[in-house]
């Protein structure tokens, strides 16, 4: 039988153990942070119900759910599809309504949502929660976009306070403060979104306006204004739309702006005045990044009602690292209404292809290792056990080379994994009581005792 070649599937990676140091030097930062402001961790499965899933994310979302197969025969028992059911759009959404009942999650908003709808009576509102863990979406595998990716997520749910919103900013701004990325964090209001498409006389039509919209940092202006009209926006409305997706320029021009636009819609001016509010409090804290009211800025989930930010690195070519908004009843759906929230999610992969190409991560935490016994023989290393085990209990990481190897061979291991110091106790250091402790970067050796060892090294 020939041997299988071992492959994963496309949009998902493996993790080298150099690699997971960084993305747990990312997740430790934006934990830490999360932390400082309060906010409590939970866990939710890898996979949900479809029908606490299917619905939530608008049509381009559900496109993208991976489905999970019942278990046992799942054909046995299947009921004919119905007559005049032609289209293979349908014939999917029958198909998948009797052979698949569960799927994974796409994202960790949806199924918060539900967490605290289930255990609205063990928790204390406002409920501030932060959730790190993978999702899944059924996407075209490209680069920054993968089928398997970490969220880090941040919620506050149980309050309409638009101060809210301003701590969420305060914590972008920390995270990437942090890890050293220059950021720029776009906001908008999807009252805006519905004042705009209120105004051009197609309220009807906000979803498709701001699919479309959302799409303008991917594609030309003339093809949104082409999928507008496929979408059936009228050719009045699009041309009465322009004026908008062309304004540029500061962000006192833009209300001004819309203020007057918004003449005849109260929708869109209570969006504009809660970006006035929002905007102001952050230009009085002083953040560290940029931020700017991007009328623009759609983001394509339907569940959002008010605010809505989107954050971009300015050095790098890369879609959002950052990204999230406000939604006032996402617990109605499962029968909790009412109960309005405010959250934001890190997308931790992108932001490892981010620093890695700007090599910000901190050299230090690329060895797992900092200090490597060379192992001479069956006498030194039962001394260099007892040595060891202090290092550790004194929270060194450390270890002791397994065979009594050349020392050629030793020391091109722990070149290999970028250890920092290499300690070396034969015969002589055992008389003695010392060690020997080699910088590895510098070459540089001196005699030690295990005490001055553990404070040079911690």
């Amino acid at each position: 039988m020939a041997a299988q070649k071992p492959s994963i599937p496309k949009g998902t990676r493996d993790f080298s153990p150099l690699e997971m140091v960084r993305r747990n030097y990312i997740f430790d930062t934006i934990r830490q942070v999360f932390q400082v402001f309060g906010y409590q961790p939970i866990e939710t499965p890898a996979m949900e119900n479809l029908s606490t899933l299917m619905g939530k994310y608008g049509e381009e979302g559900d496109k993208l759910l991976f489905k999970i197969l019942n278990s046992g025969n799942y054909l046995d028992g299947l009921p004919e599809a119905e007559s005049g059911m032609r289209d293979a759009a349908s014939r999917i959404q029958y198909l998948t309504k009797h052979i698949a009942e569960k799927g994974l999650r796409y994202d960790l908003t949806v199924p918060f949502a539900r967490f605290v709808v289930q255990h609205q009576n063990e928790l204390i509102f406002p409920f501030k929660r932060y959730q790190i863990q993978p999702v899944w979406r059924a996407d075209r595998p490209q680069k920054g976009r993968y089928r398997e990716f970490f969220q880090c997520d941040v919620d506050v749910i149980g309050s309409n306070s638009l101060l809210n919103e301003v701590e969420l900013t305060q914590i972008i701004d920390a995270v990437f403060t942090k890890l050293g990325i220059n950021v720029l964090i776009r906001m908008n209001n999807r009252k805006v979104l519905a004042g705009i498409a209120e105004a051009i006389g197609a309220p009807e039509r906000l979803t498709d306006i701001t699919v479309a919209m959302d799409k303008l940092d991917k594609i030309s202006l003339e093809l949104v204004n082409e999928e507008l009209i496929q979408r059936g926006v009228t050719y009045e409305a699009v041309q009465k739309l322009q004026p908008i997706l062309n304004l540029e320029g500061k962000i006192k021009l833009k209300f001004d702006t819309l203020t007057d636009f918004f003449k005849d819609s109260e929708t869109g001016r209570k969006g504009l005045e809660e970006m006035r509010t929002v905007l102001q409090h952050m230009k009085n804290i002083g953040l560290h990044n940029k931020f700017d009211f991007d009328i623009k800025l759609a983001r394509g989930l339907s569940y959002y009602t008010g605010t809505i930010l989107e954050v971009k690195a300015q050095d790098v070519s890369m879609g959002s690292i950052c990204g999230g908004g406000r939604y006032d009843d996402l617990t109605g759906i499962f029968g909790l209404p009412g109960m309005s929230g405010v959250g934001i999610s890190f997308g931790a992969d992108r932001i490892c292809d981010v620093m890695n190409e700007s090599k910000l991560f901190p050299e230090e935490i690329q060895a797992s290792t900092k200090a490597m016994f060379v192992n001479f023989g069956t006498d030194e290393e039962k001394h260099c056990l007892k040595l060891l085990a202090g290092l550790r209990q004194a929270g060194i990481p450390s270890e002791l080379y397994p065979d009594s190897a050349k020392l050629k061979k030793q020391m091109e291991y722990a070149n290999r994994k970028n250890i920092p110091y290499v300690i070396l106790v034969g015969k002589d250091e055992i008389d003695t009581g010392k060690l020997m402790l080699k910088d590895m970067r510098s070459g540089e050796q001196k005699l030690c005792t295990p005490d001055e060892v553990i404070n040079i090294l911690s």
